[in-house]
């Protein structure tokens, strides 16, 4: 789910390289109908499904030579997933529009992958609980939290006294608040190690990709929120950290390579043969820590403050930040506007304690409409 994209287009390296491990059944994409056609040429899947009903034309023209199915609009990006044919579903759509699909495969069954943080930020409850209902496994993509997972191998019946999540500080990193006051859409998209989509690399110049990872954290590991600490590792080579109740830390290394997760999550509980490069101590012979700066950097300090106050606020916290950030890549706001419009919204759209799956949907919906008022 998400083909186009920079975990999906890096998901397809990993499967090329192990065609004996895994057979592609369905690619699907949003808008990006030349690089989904591109893919369906090479792979062969069964189905291909383009979200923008717009576009069905060009991709079914396209491969209707191929013997692949093609299909159009949200409802078929939902339906897909439940194929008797899948095993696994890599979740890979950016933002909330990726709760839906991955909702539907949990039903459905299907073992899920999940790069799609937004989800478990949404609606981890709900997605946690129907989870374990369904016998369904969530195998962790992000590099932070398949690294917590990684440490966790043969540990599960270990209490875990905290994680201990890395982050990059992106580009942005030591500035102050008068700095960042100027900062343009192309250094805030200069991130100095990971080559992500232009919304994660947003989020990680504001420290939000960290704090929805702390979201996303309390779900997959079931943890509390002060059990989850974020510390600034510029040289991105320790992933993430796990300490155990005995003081013990365990850490997961290696180079800043989405390939490495990506593989671990779709062949686990086995480690497949790669030919990424290699990480060399002799090429970093110091690796550096720090407090993360939540006084300049807001976005992380509001994530934890959703966190603790629970309900639908986590919720309220993504909506607002993806309007903030579609904002400021259109450049109608400046980078500092962005935690001011979430705080706002934060105040102001409707809190519930114990929201269902369509109190979710209803949050989305006002959230944005808040946010856009605000930014306007």
């Amino acid at each position: 789910m998400g083909s186009t994209g920079s975990i999906g287009t890096q998901a397809l390296d990993v499967i090329s390289e192990n065609p004996e491990s895994f057979v592609v059944e369905v690619l699907t994409a949003y808008n990006n109908a030349d690089l989904l056609i591109q893919q369906a040429l090479q792979h062969r899947p069964n189905v291909v499904v383009i979200g923008n009903e717009n576009k069905y034309k060009a991709v079914n023209e396209a491969l209707s030579t191929q013997d692949i199915k093609v299909y159009a609009g949200a409802k078929a990006l939902d339906q897909v997933v439940e194929m008797d044919t899948v095993d696994l579903v890599l979740a890979s759509m950016v933002g909330f529009a990726g709760l839906s699909s991955t909702v539907h495969s949990i039903k459905a069954g299907k073992q899920v992958a999940l790069a799609n943080k937004e989800t478990l930020v949404v609606a981890g409850d709900y997605i946690t609980k129907l989870a374990r209902e369904k016998g369904v496994n969530i195998y962790p993509v992000d590099s932070e939290h398949s690294a917590i997972f990684q440490c966790m191998v043969g540990e599960f019946h270990n209490k875990i006294e905290r994680i201990i999540l890395t982050a990059s500080g992106g580009p942005f990193r030591g500035r102050s608040r008068e700095e960042l006051k100027g900062v343009s859409r192309a250094e805030a998209l200069n991130h100095p190690n990971w080559d992500m989509g232009a919304k994660i690399t947003i989020d990680s110049a504001t420290l939000m990709n960290k704090g929805l990872e702390v979201i996303e954290a309390k779900w997959l590991f079931n943890l509390d929120h002060p059990q989850i600490d974020v510390v600034i590792h510029p040289q991105s080579i320790i992933h993430s950290m796990v300490e155990f109740e005995d003081g013990s830390i365990k850490a997961q290394l290696g180079l800043p390579d989405m390939r490495i997760p990506i593989q671990f999550a779709l062949s686990y509980p086995n480690r497949l043969k790669s030919n990424f490069p290699r990480f060399s101590f002799a090429d970093y012979p110091s690796l550096d820590f720090e407090q993360p700066d939540m006084k300049t950097f807001r976005n992380l300090a509001l994530a934890y403050e959703a966190l603790k106050r629970g309900g639908n606020t986590p919720c309220i916290l993504n909506a607002a930040n993806e309007i903030a950030v579609e904002a400021f890549l259109k450049e109608e706001i400046n980078f500092l506007r962005i935690p001011e419009v979430i705080e706002t919204c934060l105040s102001r759209v409707s809190f519930i304690a114990k929201p269902g799956l369509e109190d979710y949907y209803n949050t989305d919906r006002e959230t944005r409409v808040r946010a856009k008022e605000i930014i306007a």
